[in-house]
């Protein structure tokens, strides 16, 4: 797919905004409505947009304890990768997994209301026959965001 800088000033203003409207990005922009839907189409059957989603604050949501989990197992095979996998997704609490190079096997990040809360998580994921846990609790978030840099988005 070929990306031109209106492309990317689509793609930038909507990942700062999803909810612009199809005219409000157009005129933005500087294109008009219909060219601006078809530039976003593309981009979305191309997978550069994955969806588009509302985020919650998590304090607002009673979800206020963000944890890092790191997780190593003893086990390599495809058997209990296919347990993880089914533990992790039954948890909702659990919003992202990462399989790591290195001592850590896998990086989970969660949100939960209290410790009581941590605790019945741990309880579901050890149901995944786990080597080790080590879980650390964020105390301040410095910088957050979901807004990736174009600057490495390439003509193709």
């Amino acid at each position: 797919m070929n990306f031109d800088q209106q492309d990317r000033q689509i793609l930038e203003l909507l990942q700062v905004d999803a909810s612009l409207s199809v005219g409000e990005v157009a005129e933005r922009v500087g294109i008009s409505k219909s060219a601006c839907w078809r530039r976003i189409q593309k981009l979305e059957e191309a997978e550069v947009i994955r969806q588009r989603v509302t985020l919650l604050n998590p304090d607002k949501v009673n979800l206020p304890l963000m944890v890092y989990i790191a997780v190593r197992t003893n086990q390599h095979n495809a058997a209990w990768s296919e347990r993880f996998r089914e533990v992790v997704a039954g948890i909702p609490e659990i919003l992202e997994v990462c399989r790591m190079s290195g001592d850590l096997d896998y990086l989970i990040k969660a949100v939960v209301s209290d410790m009581p809360d941590y605790d019945r998580l741990y309880q579901q994921l050890i149901q995944a026959d786990l080597f080790d846990v080590s879980s650390s609790f964020v105390m301040e978030t410095m910088k957050q965001t979901t807004v990736l840099p174009l600057s490495h988005m390439q003509d193709l």
